[in-house]
């Protein structure tokens, strides 16, 4: 099965996106990644997307759907796919449709606004080892302070309160437009989004199954 999955920025693709990896056998292909795995190979497609980032320019839709297109049809996308952060607009679902990248459901995952900037706005993260925490749900030991390494915690730019709203609203006028797109297509299914990564596991297995 062929997958995307749609939410906004704090919603949790990223988590359930490993998890359904697991739990369906299949490769998450994050957009970030794919590009930067086709330059250090120096494929067709990653040899112009060097091009591109080299020039200071964005990588254009065209090579970034011929790069996925290389990856869908490496031995371990045999089974299906799921797509993290692509599309992103509706122009990149339509070249997607356009070149014969075949998507068989689309999941949105639904969390209310105000809990996604609780979410974005309370978390910390250490910069030495990458170590994550958030202000309510998991707090350091000492506050400020990384558990593993002693370093100072910090807010990341994306983070910062005036940041989240500007990316929310970038995904209200961008992204969001997808689901009308995939629910005229009948591949649309939406679950809501919840602190449990097992209840929201557990709601996307069944959408996949509908």
């Amino acid at each position: 099965m062929n997958i995307i999955l749609l939410g906004a920025p704090g919603a949790g693709k990223g988590t359930q996106a490993e998890v359904l990896n697991k739990d369906l056998g299949i490769p998450t292909i994050s957009t970030g990644n794919m590009l930067r795995a086709a330059v250090a190979e120096g494929t067709e497609y990653g040899l112009k997307a060097k091009a591109a980032m080299d020039a200071g320019a964005l990588v254009s839709d065209d090579i970034v759907i011929g790069i996925l297109k290389d990856r869908i049809a490496e031995d371990d996308c045999k089974n299906g796919f799921i797509l993290d952060g692509f599309p992103r607009t509706v122009p990149q679902a339509e070249a997607l449709d356009a070149m014969g990248v075949k998507i068989d459901k689309v999941v949105e995952i639904a969390v209310d606004e105000e809990i996604i900037k609780r979410r974005l706005t309370g978390r910390r993260v250490c910069l030495k080892c990458g170590a994550t925490y958030h202000i309510r749900t998991k707090k350091p030991e000492v506050e400020g302070i990384c558990n593993y390494c002693g370093e100072k915690l910090v807010i990341r730019k994306d983070d910062q309160p005036e940041t989240v709203i500007d990316r929310l609203n970038t995904y209200h006028e961008k992204t969001a437009p997808l689901k009308d797109y995939y629910a005229a297509q009948g591949k649309l299914a939406t679950v809501q989004g919840t602190d449990s990564i097992p209840d929201t596991e557990k709601d996307i297995l069944e959408a996949l199954k509908g």
